[in-house]
């Protein structure tokens, strides 16, 4: 059995508590959810649940263990009748799953940013858009039809971010104060819809900032607000923020060093983005450069290091280090 942290709190300047609940999302996969207290303990005037994991069952069951935990141990007299707010980070399915299970249980409103409304209030009409455009994606990446990595993207997009339908009451946008307490900043680029929040001297970081991996990319050309280019914008735009002494990540643990957490995933991506050149010294696909990249891939690894590598050749094409051409049968050409 997966041996959890803690549940860890930080509190920040003002006295506002930001406790982190570690879950199991998905089986050998972790994400967080967290609670976020203002005012006396025995009598909160906020409380706000950030992110809820997945719709599995060891993922919920953990919620309910953590967030009991910081009633009991914590003594916040906290409950599902007092809770004010649910906010949605971004929509997948390891931060959101959750979401029809808590909601079934509160009154409190959910926030997410304005472009994630969509998938959250009609998930099956998302999922329908991305089967309609999976074949197109993979003629673009010239991903044989047959091909093992065809199965699994066409099962990626059948999968749906979460079970059921809710409703969003509060659309959220680049700059909002939410409820006085959350300051909220757009962040694409590993999902368009994603947003950090920022309470006092602690910085609620998703999965734009994490301690020890860089966050799953796909191109633009999938998904608005995706790709290389508005996740390197997004870092910039996190790094500018003054006074922030702890990001807290949707994966792993704190992040004191934060701004140096930074520096690291921009001289990975430089170096990722020169392997790709370096790789491209004839016309080649998406789907050929990925064993140049990475000779010894592990199938769990594919699909995603599939999608970084499209959101890299998508990126230096944009910027003018590749140049893409057209094959015959609709693929994309790369070349230095």
């Amino acid at each position: 059995m997966t041996v959890l942290p803690a549940v860890a709190c930080h509190v920040t300047a003002s006295g506002t508590r930001v406790y982190t609940i570690p879950l199991r999302a998905f089986p050998h996969f972790q994400a967080n959810a967290f609670l976020v207290v203002q005012g006396e303990p025995a009598a909160p005037s906020a409380v706000a649940l950030v992110d809820m994991g997945s719709a599995q069952p060891d993922s919920l069951d953990d919620l309910h263990a953590g967030l009991a935990h910081i009633r009991e141990a914590s003594g916040e007299a906290w409950s599902w009748d007092t809770l004010n707010r649910l906010i949605v980070t971004h929509p997948h399915p390891d931060h959101v799953g959750g979401l029809p299970a808590v909601r079934a249980l509160t009154p409190a409103p959910v926030a997410a940013h304005t472009w994630a409304v969509s998938a959250l209030e009609q998930p099956e009409a998302r999922g329908a858009a991305w089967q309609r455009q999976v074949e197109g994606h993979l003629r673009w990446a010239g991903i044989p039809a047959g091909s093992s990595y065809a199965a699994r993207l066409r099962r990626r997009a059948q999968t749906l971010m979460l079970p059921s339908p809710v409703v969003v009451q509060t659309p959220l946008q680049d700059g909002d104060v939410l409820d006085g307490l959350f300051q909220v900043i757009h962040t694409p680029g590993h999902d368009g819809a994603q947003v950090c929040l920022r309470v006092d001297d602690v910085l609620l970081s998703a999965d734009h900032l994490l301690p020890h991996n860089s966050p799953p990319l796909m191109p633009e050309r999938f998904q608005r607000g995706a790709g290389l280019q508005h996740y390197l914008a997004s870092l910039d735009c996190i790094e500018a923020l003054a006074g922030v002494e702890v990001a807290l990540g949707g994966h792993g643990g704190p992040m004191r060093d934060w701004r140096g957490r930074i520096r690291e995933l921009r001289a990975r991506y430089q170096d990722k983005l020169a392997a790709v050149q370096a790789a491209a010294q004839q016309p080649i696909t998406i789907h050929d450069l990925l064993p140049l990249l990475y000779p010894n891939l592990r199938a769990a690894q594919a699909i995603l290091l599939l999608d970084q590598t499209a959101a890299l050749a998508e990126s230096l094409g944009q910027a003018g280090g590749l140049k893409e051409t057209q094959r015959a049968d609709g693929a994309a050409l790369f070349q230095t």
